[in-house]
């Protein structure tokens, strides 16, 4: 797909876990020369400096201490994004589930949540970009160009993560009730709760592939980029 010379869209795309965001963010940044911005990847990447030094989840101005000392930046590279930590490269760290589970804690912290919001709109600035996680159209940018709320059915969603993470028999359980809480976390939590935009488009992606959700979505953006 062609873009026009001079714009470029800044896409969000929202949704709970296991919804297929990450997947989709990344092959439609690819088709459109743009940056995948992963603010999971980004919370992930604090959590994991809280792993390593011992700071409490729930101690907010710890975590926000840590986040102004850190340095995490996201390097586009062929395979997707690498997450650099202070120069250090955590992308397969971050993806481990005592790193996941710890980012859904960290992330309900406002103070937390306003520094990442600043450093993602850093991020941001001059469009072109395709970012996904769970308040860019609600929060972060709440004027991008293009709001996608990507869903599905939580059985769906628990049964894509197993698959992804081939987990089988006992542990698939615990896995599965982690994703609920998380939902719960997600859609509860007092700042920047997981909810669809009022402006986004609402795409339930249960009964859809994932060649069918990145069709509808490019045409969506090609339509934006048109007008």
């Amino acid at each position: 797909m062609t873009e026009s010379a001079q714009r470029k869209l800044i896409i969000a795309i929202d949704g709970p876990a296991g919804a297929g965001k990450s997947t989709i963010a990344s092959r439609l940044a690819r088709k459109l020369g743009y940056v995948n911005l992963e603010s999971g990847a980004m919370y992930r990447a604090l959590a994991l400096k809280a792993i390593d030094n011992d700071v409490s989840f729930d101690d907010e101005a710890a975590l926000v201490k840590l986040a102004q000392d850190a340095s995490i930046r996201l390097e586009p590279t062929l395979n997707g994004n690498r997450t650099l930590v202070n120069g250090h490269d955590v992308s397969e760290r971050i993806r481990e589930r005592d790193v996941t589970e710890a980012a859904s804690r960290v992330s309900v912290h406002p103070g937390v949540r306003a520094w990442m919001v600043a450093r993602q709109r850093e991020m941001g600035t001059g469009g072109g970009i395709v970012m996904e996680g769970r308040d860019i159209g609600t929060k972060v940018f709440p004027d991008a160009d293009l709001k996608i709320f990507l869903d599905a059915d939580p059985v769906v969603r628990e049964q894509r993560r197993m698959q992804q993470q081939k987990i089988k028999g006992e542990v698939a359980a615990t896995v599965a009730a982690d994703l609920r809480d998380r939902d719960r976390r997600d859609r509860t939590r007092a700042v920047s709760p997981l909810q669809a935009a009022g402006d986004a488009v609402v795409i339930d992606s249960s009964k859809l592939s994932e060649e069918d959700v990145l069709a509808q979505v490019e045409g969506l953006a090609v339509s934006r980029l048109k007008k």
